[in-house]
């Protein structure tokens, strides 16, 4: 039934009930993420204990700037265990908690349920505690996703609200743990296509679910930034060449990390052989710790805090070229999976040049961080507004110039196997053509419409009778053209809410003389005639359900 209400104000009830939703997602999504965090916090210590080596924390996690402990050759030995243990609970189909968002949002199936989420939670968690590459960020976006499942079981969400809140309450979990929201919006509703293309109806949810969600996580712990950075200035003129060697540095090692990461067939990533994967790569982790080189246990942002500090000096090249070698390794089975594994990796290869090439280390490492970020997962926008937020506003004219340079050189390649090119390729928005269409069609002349409330004595068997389709019609079951008035109940209805039986489809709607192409929140109204491509036993299996009495 057609609401008496104006269109003017159903578009504003529909807002601000996407605008509660996403307010109200925000405080679950950061009740959980304060929840989460203590739940890391204390198993960090459990893994320390195990491993004897406890990374270097940041200052916005309350992590202290220093290591501690040598790494045990026999609490290594854990580490196969553990890296089996996520392989297994992290299946490459639906992979890790980001790949599971970009899939779920094109893959118009939905996102996998809640036990799925579970497992994929409890896979990073173990993981990330143990030491392994796999960024503290992926558990805080899995939460985010498990969160709106949790909201779409108190309210009733459509299929538009239930796609926009999954990316509000990543965007929540994700801002929350970077202490960025509005970098971890953008970088969100950016990170689902290769193209520079951004999901933008979804942009001002992301942005309210996150800010909120931290405003709630950063009341128990704090709102200090993630990296504590001195002071930078915008590089001068004569420190160009510099600026640019480090961009150009940093891209071709994210471009040659792409290149290395496909070297693993990607059927060796699934099946029985994934969780013995993921048992050699926390084997390889664990011998290239007790080899010497303990740094590159962790997500590395401890490390990139020493890095951006000065710290670390030329040896920051070296950490950043470890953590390259296991996120090429590691890449198929979702190892370095998230936003950190990549910032850290970019950021520590940054300091390394900035280093060589005479640049201000702090500016080197964020500079490469946007680089590395914008390389492996098409967000240059996002990678942009999170240096911002940890470095300053100064830092937002070569952040910028670094990531759109990353972007023009890195091409339309990723991390993420799901993202789509773009969005004319998204099955989300990917709009029905006639491109498609026989050599041949039949086009039905419009029907005369119902007159409401006459009863109808027609059997829902109707889908076989002769007034399902004209009498000559053709005996062949190819895809035809059939023009229909607006059924009574469709009226009011938007096109994603129609129930179409198999093989039928909505492909225009004529209204006002002329042929609109139809999209998912387009209204129908009485006045409008449907044009259907469908088989002539799918139309007449139509047909006869819409004229059963009450129809």
């Amino acid at each position: 039934m057609r609401s008496p209400l104006p269109r003017a104000v159903l578009t504003r009830l529909e807002t601000g009930r996407v605008v509660v939703l996403s307010v109200l997602l925000g405080l679950l999504v950061g009740g959980l993420c304060a929840l989460l965090r203590l739940v890391l916090d204390a198993l960090h210590p459990l893994g320390a204990l195990l491993t004897g080596y406890a990374p270097p924390g940041t200052p916005g996690e309350g992590g202290l700037l220093m290591a501690f402990g040598d790494a045990l050759p026999w609490g290594l030995l854990c580490l196969p265990f553990v890296g089996a243990l996520y392989a297994w609970l992290v299946p490459a189909e639906p992979g890790a908690p980001l790949t599971q968002l970009v899939r779920g949002y094109h893959g118009g199936t939905g996102w996998p349920g809640l036990r799925t989420g579970l497992r994929t939670l409890a896979g990073t968690v173990a993981a990330h505690s143990a030491g392994l590459l796999v960024g503290r960020d992926s558990a805080f976006t899995m939460l985010g996703q498990m969160g709106t499942r949790l909201l779409g079981r108190v309210t009733r969400l459509d299929a538009v609200e239930t796609r926009t809140l999954t990316l509000a309450g990543a965007a929540a979990g994700l801002g929350a743990v970077l202490h960025a929201p509005l970098a971890a919006a953008v970088l969100i509703a950016e990170v689902l296509y290769r193209r520079f293309e951004f999901e933008v109806e979804a942009l001002m949810p992301c942005v309210l679910a996150a800010v909120v969600a931290y405003a709630v996580y950063g009341l128990g712990f704090g709102f200090s930034p993630l990296l504590s950075v001195p002071d930078v200035q915008v590089p001068a003129l004569a420190q160009l060449p510099a600026l640019v060697g480090v961009v150009l540095g940093v891209v071709m090692a994210g471009w040659l990390l792409l290149r290395a990461a496909r070297l693993l067939p990607e059927g060796w990533s699934d099946g029985w052989a994934r969780p013995l994967l993921g048992g050699v790569f926390g084997l390889l982790t664990g011998a290239v710790a007790l080899l010497g080189t303990p740094a590159v246990l962790g997500d590395g942002t401890g490390w990139l805090q020493l890095g951006v500090s000065g710290f670390l000096g030329p040896d920051a090249a070296g950490a950043g070229l470890w953590r390259w070698a296991l996120l090429a390794l590691g890449a198929r089975l979702a190892f370095g999976g998230g936003v950190f594994p990549s910032v850290a990796t970019g950021g520590l290869l940054g300091a390394g040049l900035g280093n060589l090439l005479g640049l201000d280390v702090a500016v080197a490492a964020l500079v490469g961080s946007a680089a590395f970020l914008t390389v492996t997962l098409n967000a240059p926008v996002g990678a942009s507004l999170l240096v911002v937020a940890w470095g300053g506003e100064a830092l937002l004219p070569v952040a910028l110039l670094a990531a759109g340079t990353a972007h023009l050189l890195s091409g339309e390649s990723g991390l993420l196997p799901g993202q789509a090119i773009s969005r004319a390729r998204s099955r989300v928005h990917a709009s029905p053509t006639f491109a498609a269409l026989p050599g041949t069609v039949r086009y039905v002349p419009r029907r005369t419409p119902e007159t409401p409330g006459t009863p109808y004595d027609a059997p829902a068997e109707l889908a076989t009778s002769s007034d399902a389709a004209p009498a000559d019609a053709p005996t062949s079951n190819e895809p035809e053209l059939y023009r229909r008035a607006v059924p009574a109940s469709w009226r009011g209805a938007r096109v994603r809410l129609l129930a179409l039986p198999p093989g039928v489809e909505v492909v225009g709607i004529v209204r006002d003389g002329s042929v609109r192409l139809p999209h998912a929140e387009l209204r129908l109204t009485p006045e409008d005639e449907l044009v259907f491509l469908a088989r002539p036993d799918a139309y007449a299996a139509l047909e006869g359900v819409l004229r059963l009495p009450g129809a």
